[in-house]
């Protein structure tokens, strides 16, 4: 059923066969960039034995323990859970960026191969000891850079001409925040930079474009009155993202209201006559799928309904998706899921499959989007290119 299906704690894979295939493919993936990483390393320990066999069995470990802070995290065990979570995601960013680093050294081997083949250029390649270690070195060394950049909040003022605001209200500053991905890792501090910025900003309506939380929220309860005790002018409004169905429905929304905010699934509401927010459900949540876009835009005209166009019109809506059904029912749409890639060069990848991957976009006919980078991470603590993200909206009445 619908209920036990948002209750089973960390249920995105919710069939066996469709775990075990999950298994499969993430440990050959995984499996397969240790083994790339290994071989072009392994040019500085090639004739010891015994760091080799050190080597192979820290990458066997590596390989288990970020799946082994899930079941612990499932389970109850909250600090080895923790513990395992940070050592096993710190290790899968630098691990990434070393696989990358691999890649292009790979690449470049080759063309360096071919240039000696075809002609007289003595190319050199970069399998030695020194490139080996150059690499390691600068994967280090912007993994350390990935720590820094994600703590860096980083305000994007988005500012909007309006004629929709009625008379006596000059502006709204409206605060968006996405992606904050409570859980294992980010807690306590994390909130607090947040609240920090907010307060700072002191908007009139704060929003959140859903993945509030990351995994199980027994431990987290107590973060939910860092939020609670900010009070815009006009509310705080809500919806669900991919993370809140992960880390089982019913809790995630209790936590959100207990964070204070009003969660908006598949309905609008019109705040003190001035503008009209709706918001609808993530895909997940919900039971549709990207590729069913008839359900999906069912669900988000249910939550657009023919409302007063003299009003302005925000739409929530976690990921980054524009369907032509919702064009001319908002005036801006606000979404996050992407992280902006979160570390380059994943963006690249990700921006396949969203192409608006972050910042504002226009829609035509005075609709806009407006993608925010989520002022978390999932994963690795890391961000390279990609800074978190606080958006302040700022509407102006035009004339």
């Amino acid at each position: 059923s619908d209920y036990h299906r948002s209750e089973r704690s960390l249920s995105f894979l919710p069939e066996p066969v469709d775990m075990l295939m999950f298994l499969v493919v993430f440990l050959s993936v995984f499996i397969g960039m240790h083994t790339l990483f290994f071989f072009r390393i392994r040019v500085l320990f090639m004739d010891r034995a015994i760091v080799q066999g050190l080597v192979i069995a820290w990458f066997a470990v590596m390989i288990l323990v970020p799946m082994a802070s899930y079941l612990l995290e499932a389970r109850g065990h909250d600090l080895p859970a923790r513990i395992a979570a940070i050592i096993g995601f710190y290790w899968v960013g630098f691990l990434f960026l070393a696989f990358s680093a691999c890649l292009l050294m790979g690449f470049f081997d080759g063309f360096a191969w071919l240039a000696r083949a075809l002609t007289r250029l003595d190319v050199p390649s970069l399998s030695g000891k020194v490139p080996a270690l150059a690499m390691l070195g600068l994967v280090a060394a912007t993994c350390l850079y990935g720590l820094y950049e994600a703590k860096q909040i980083r305000v994007e003022h988005l500012r909007i001409e309006t004629g929709k605001l009625p008379e006596g209200v000059d502006s709204l500053r409206i605060a968006q925040i996405s992606d904050v991905h409570l859980g294992l890792i980010l807690r306590q501090s994390h909130m607090k930079a947040i609240i920090a910025e907010l307060e700072a900003l002191s908007p009139d309506i704060l929003v959140c474009t859903g993945d509030y939380v990351d995994g199980s929220l027994k431990n987290l309860i107590h973060l939910t009155e860092y939020i609670e005790a900010l009070h815009p002018r006009y509310g705080k409004y809500a919806v669900t993202g991919n993370h809140e169905y992960y880390a089982g429905l019913e809790k995630s929304l209790e936590f959100l209201e207990k964070s204070g905010f009003t969660v908006l699934r598949g309905e609008g509401t019109t705040i003190e006559g001035m503008i009209t927010i709706a918001g609808v459900d993530d895909a997940d949540v919900s039971g549709a799928t990207r590729t069913d876009s008839a359900a999906e835009a069912d669900l988000a005209l249910r939550a657009l309904p023919e409302v007063d166009p003299a009003l302005f019109t925000l739409f929530l809506k976690h990921r980054p998706d524009v369907l032509p059904a919702t064009l001319g029912r908002f005036d801006l749409q606000l979404s996050g899921h992407t992280h902006k890639g979160q570390m380059f060069p994943f963006d690249l990848l990700v921006k396949r499959q969203y192409p608006m991957l972050s910042g504002s976009h226009d829609l035509g006919g005075g609709a806009r989007i407006h993608i925010n980078r989520g002022v978390g991470t999932w994963g690795p603590p890391m961000r390279i290119f990609a800074p978190p993200e606080i958006t302040l909206i700022e509407l102006v009445r035009r004339g």
